[in-house]
C-alpha cells in the first residue's frame, strides 16, 4: 500500500523537446552552389533566406540553430553575397 502511494507521488520528468530553427543547410546544398548562379537558381538550391535585410540587398543569411534545453547541439552560419542578381561567393561551412 505505501507503494503505491509513494509511487503515485513521484516527479515526473521534464522531457526537453529538439528545437531546430532557422535554415537547415547540409553539405549536397553547398556542393551544388557555383559562383554565377542567379538569385532563383540559389533559392532553389538554398531555399529562401532566413533574413533578406532591406539595407543589403546582396547579401543573403542562413542561419541554423539545433538545441534541447540548455544544449546547443549546432549552431551553423552561411552567408551568400550577390553582385547585379549573381552569385559572387559564399563564407561558412557546415559543423
Amino acid at each position: 500500500m505505501i507503494s503505491l502511494i509513494t509511487t503515485g507521488c513521484s516527479i515526473p520528468r521534464m522531457y526537453k523537446v529538439v528545437v531546430s530553427q532557422g535554415n537547415l543547410v547540409d553539405q549536397e546544398m553547398l556542393d551544388k552552389l557555383e559562383i554565377g548562379m542567379t538569385e532563383s537558381q540559389v533559392k532553389f538550391v538554398m531555399g529562401t533566406p532566413l533574413i533578406s535585410d532591406t539595407f543589403y540587398p546582396n547579401r543573403w543569411d542562413y542561419f541554423t540553430t539545433v538545441t534541447q534545453g540548455d544544449s546547443v547541439y549546432t549552431q551553423q552560419k552561411i552567408i551568400l553575397f550577390f553582385d547585379e542578381n549573381k552569385l559572387v561567393k559564399w563564407e561558412g561551412e557546415i559543423d
